[in-house]
């Protein structure tokens, strides 16, 4: 009988969001609204840079990446968090190993996308003459072919080791989509090689790729502070500016999530931390590429001045 109630729970229920029930409607619309110009801002961007061949170098074909990462990650949760505002919060088994197969790919990829880009930035500030020679259009698909690679890989290590797990006691999970760390808390297996993959796995992946970012970083601000001219010292702030941004407004909430010692209000934390860089941060990272690029803005507007 025991093993019997092992496998009977097959669907779970999903908290949500904490809200008041007369934010509802309000929340509903913001969070669509949010959607919507990701989607529109991320895709618009992939557009751009595919249709303007001067754009077809590394830097923005990293971006570009990034783009299609960014809707990936926000349309993998958005859509059903904004259903879950009026129906049941139910969902089963296979579509939450689906949702968090998803998410583990977009999150990774992003790390080791920023970690690239942050590569490039080094190349292109640290050793300009070289630039071309170093960081050429192959050796540009190679980290982009890693960065997916790896994404999926890792999403890989962990959905083996979730499908060893069953649930028996409580069906509820405490968040607005399929995470691991809220799966394993309500499992009735043994959960702490779960637990070590995470330690390993994603650990090493985000020190990884923070400490290529530091280390990149490091070696620019050097060299940018060599410059004697005020000029160059604006155009490689102004260049690696937007990459900076993005970089510690996603880097911040991860690391905020995992050094944070464990309670019921750290689980709340979480949720708003997960909310941030999943369906802000994608909205975000258009706005701040497009805002602080000259090449795209042109480009921009060349678009809207050739179809206005």
């Amino acid at each position: 009988m025991e093993e019997k109630n092992t496998t009977l729970l097959k669907e779970f229920a999903l908290t949500g969001l904490p809200y008041n029930s007369e934010w509802k409607i309000s929340l509903f619309l913001a969070f669509l609204v949010i959607y919507l110009i990701t989607i529109v801002g991320n895709v618009g961007l992939i557009a751009l840079i595919w249709n303007d061949s001067h754009l077809h170098i590394p830097m923005y074909l990293f971006l570009g990446s990034l783009a299609f990462v960014d809707a990936s990650l926000s349309s993998t949760v958005t859509p059903k968090m904004l259903v879950n505002f009026f129906t049941k919060n139910n969902i089963s088994f296979s579509e939450c190993v689906i949702q968090f197969f998803s998410l583990a790919i977009s999150v990774t990829t992003e790390c080791f996308l920023l970690a690239s880009m942050a590569y490039d930035r080094y190349v292109a500030i640290c050793k300009p003459l070289l630039y071309p020679v170093i960081m050429t259009n192959a050796l540009c698909i190679q980290l982009l072919t890693l960065s997916f690679v790896g994404g999926l890989f890792h999403a890989f290590v962990h959905e083996g080791f979730l499908f060893r797990l069953t649930f028996c006691n409580s069906n509820i999970i405490h968040h607005f989509y399929c995470d691991i760390i809220p799966l394993l808390k309500i499992s009735c297996t043994d959960t702490s090689i779960n637990f070590l993959m995470i330690f390993i796995f994603s650990g090493s992946i985000q020190v990884f790729t923070i400490m290529t970012v530091l280390v990149s970083y490091t070696f620019v601000l050097f060299t940018i502070f060599k410059k004697k001219s005020v000029k160059g010292i604006r155009k490689a702030f102004s260049t690696c500016g937007a990459h900076l941004l993005s970089v510690s407004l996603y880097f911040g909430p991860l690391l905020f999530m995992y050094v944070r010692p464990r309670s019921p209000q750290a689980d709340d934390q979480d949720m708003m931390d997960s909310l941030f860089y999943t369906v802000i941060i994608p909205l975000l990272n258009p706005i701040i590429y497009s805002l602080r690029n000259k090449q795209v803005i042109d480009s921009l507007t060349k678009v809207l001045k050739r179809n206005v």
